[in-house]
């Protein structure tokens, strides 16, 4: 099974194992939301049936919390969990200081505060995210619906004064209706091709009257977990200055594959 999936797939399987080890028993975990994230899911599962291990776990998205709860594990609200020891997730990009950008899926807002009540956050992910500059993947910035295309307007004015190279914001579809995130919100995609200053820009549009949180995070990600289709994992640990390589073996008896 494993075999037949695609680089890219084989690619996030790989990160997604790798950092799975991370977890120990007893934890309190955050689960991401993604596609990369997904895969960790089933990983995590396999252990805690093959280990019997103790955890709880809090899902950044209702589909997370559904599939974690599908595959057996004990998933509570985060106000029921408490605080973690550590989030597990992936990103949409992300440069050297492990600034990321967030939010494809749509759950930027519960994974920016899942991930900031952990300890510790991990970010798994192939190698095709890093990036030197942010940007190239349009930010999503979260608002409310209400007046949303004054608080579009607003935004637009707003990147005209930051060192980006573009201003558009797109309200994100689903279908033919607006894509709504599990608060109700509704999400638009900033093409800015190029964010010379992160941290100036998320305090920015966090000031504009309706946005809820934008999908940049910063001073949040611990490590990160790069995998690659040939089995080949790199972890990067900024906190400890350290870098490991390693490889994971690709068995097609794997457990993981049997919930797929």
């Amino acid at each position: 099974m494993v075999l037949q999936l695609t680089p890219i797939d084989r690619a996030k399987f790989a990160a997604a194992r790798r950092a799975v080890d991370l977890v120990e028993d007893g934890m309190k975990l955050g689960l991401g939301t993604g596609s990369t994230a997904a895969w960790m899911v089933r990983a995590l599962a396999e252990r805690v049936r093959e280990e019997n291990l103790r955890l709880t776990c809090a899902a950044t998205s209702r589909r997370t919390a559904e599939l974690g709860q599908e595959l057996g594990l004990k998933v509570l609200p985060l106000d029921e969990a408490g605080w973690l020891d550590l989030t597990i997730d992936g990103t949409d990009e992300f440069d050297a200081d492990l600034t990321l950008i967030k939010g494809g899926g749509g759950a930027l807002l519960r994974e920016k505060i899942v991930a900031t009540a952990s300890d510790r956050m991990v970010v798994i992910t192939d190698a095709s995210k890093e990036v030197k500059t942010l940007g190239h993947f349009p930010l999503p910035v979260e608002v409310i619906p209400f007046g949303w295309q004054a608080s579009r307007m607003l935004i637009e004015e707003l990147l005209n004064a930051m060192d980006v190279m573009g201003t558009n914001a797109t309200l994100r579809m689903n279908g033919e209706r607006p894509f709504v995130t599990d608060e109700g919100n509704v999400i638009l995609d900033l093409g800015l091709g190029r964010i010379g200053n992160p941290r100036q820009l998320s305090l920015a549009l966090n000031q504009v009257p309706g946005v809820i949180e934008n999908g940049l995070f910063i001073d949040i990600c611990d490590a990160v977990v790069i995998g690659y289709a040939d089995g080949r994992v790199e972890f990067r640990d900024l906190t400890e200055g350290t870098v490991e390589n390693e490889r994971i073996i690709f068995e097609e008896t794997d457990n993981i594959f049997r919930d797929l």
